[in-house]
């Protein structure tokens, strides 16, 4: 197993409060990698109207959230599961399949490796490199998948580094794996900030190959990660069946619900969405590579993955100069095969990308 360093994470704001005191509600996290427009306004104003349904169950089958989704990623509701957040589909997958070894792409997110673990698998890793720029050298990938791995495990667009397979590519590896009578799981949190989603999201592929797992969320792109709505693609009717026989029922709570129904027509906020992005990933990632020292990797989703090559400097003395200032980036230390050399951060609104490009600027300098 891989050993992981700790470090502050999006979600600690309160260990930074207790820490440093600064206030949490002050901090501006460029760690977090949420919407930076926060929960729709159009949505808020709908669920205040609807509180009165936290006075009773929701639907056990959740039939309307299940066709709400499935019009938005146009997918048959039949193979949409629902659950507590990405993160709790995750270890129903895993728990369910029971992978016995494991391939991981990293550098990336650790909570697939701790899951698998737990699930009695054996974990191993295929590390891209950074003079490919972390892109997948798919030809050597494939060779390495044909060493007797049972489940693939793969992160598009990839947290931290913001690299994408193609739907073509993938389809690659659903082949390679179906010979072998093996399991992709793809989690796409972040795939709605790609610029061309239809070229990257898979979950049109589960009406092609019953071998993958497509996970999604709805914490980062709607804003909502208190929210705890998570929801699963899957076209193996005999797994989904399975799944569904062993989780708890009422995992979506009432107000989740309803709040899915609602956000996945919430067309506006999309487009709002998608335009800011596109906009600030431009403007970020060519304010830091104009500075000094700064290695800016290519980004396609709504972070980016930088590393420092200036002597004297590293990601901790960037992290605590930016913290000062109620600015939260995120060191990247904690991700196999990265270093304190290497640091993340997601979009936010101009004003605030302006401040946070001025304090890199000047602890760089």
């Amino acid at each position: 197993m891989i050993q992981h360093t700790d470090h502050f994470h999006g979600s600690d704001l309160e260990k930074i409060e207790a820490s440093m005191g600064i206030k949490k509600e002050e901090i501006i996290s460029f760690s977090a990698n949420v919407n930076p427009l926060g929960l729709s306004e159009a949505l808020k104003h709908f669920l205040s109207e609807h509180l009165d349904v936290i006075t009773s169950y929701p639907d056990r089958e959740y039939l309307r959230l299940r066709k709400a989704i499935g019009d938005y990623i146009h997918c048959d509701p039949e193979h949409i599961i629902v659950g507590n957040g990405a993160t709790e589909l995750i270890s129903l997958f895993l728990s369910a399949w029971k992978p016995k070894k494991a391939l991981i792409i990293g550098p990336t997110y650790s909570e697939y490796e701790r899951e698998i673990s737990l699930s009695g698998g054996t974990v191993h890793y295929y590390f891209t490199k950074e003079e490919d720029r972390f892109q997948l050298d798919m030809a050597d990938f494939l060779k390495e998948m044909r060493q007797g791995y049972d489940f693939v495990i793969l992160c598009n667009p990839n947290n931290p580094t913001s690299t994408t397979l193609t739907v073509k590519e993938i389809s690659l590896l659903l082949s390679e794996l179906s010979r072998q009578k093996g399991c992709l799981m793809i989690d796409e949190t972040y795939a709605e900030f790609v610029e061309d989603e239809t070229n990257v999201s898979a979950a049109s592929l589960t009406e092609r190959f019953d071998n993958l797992l497509v996970l999604r969320g709805t914490s980062k792109f709607f804003a909502s990660p208190g929210l705890r709505l998570g929801y699963g693609i899957v076209g193996n009717s005999r797994f989904l069946s399975l799944i569904n026989e062993h989780k708890n029922p009422w995992t979506i709570n009432s107000i989740a619900e309803l709040a899915g129904c609602f956000m996945f027509r919430d067309r506006a906020f999309m487009e709002a969405t998608r335009q800011l992005i596109e906009q600030e990933r431009d403007f970020v990632c060519r304010k830091l590579a104009a500075i000094d020292g700064l290695t800016v990797f290519p980004t396609t989703c709504n972070f980016v993955l930088v590393k420092i090559e200036k002597e004297g400097k590293d990601a901790d003395m960037l992290f605590e100069h930016c913290i000062k200032k109620k600015l939260m980036i995120r060191n990247c230390s904690s991700f196999p095969t990265l270093n304190n050399q290497y640091f993340r951060v997601c979009f936010m609104k101009h004003e605030d990308n302006l401040a946070l490009i001025a304090a890199i600027e000047e602890a760089m300098a």
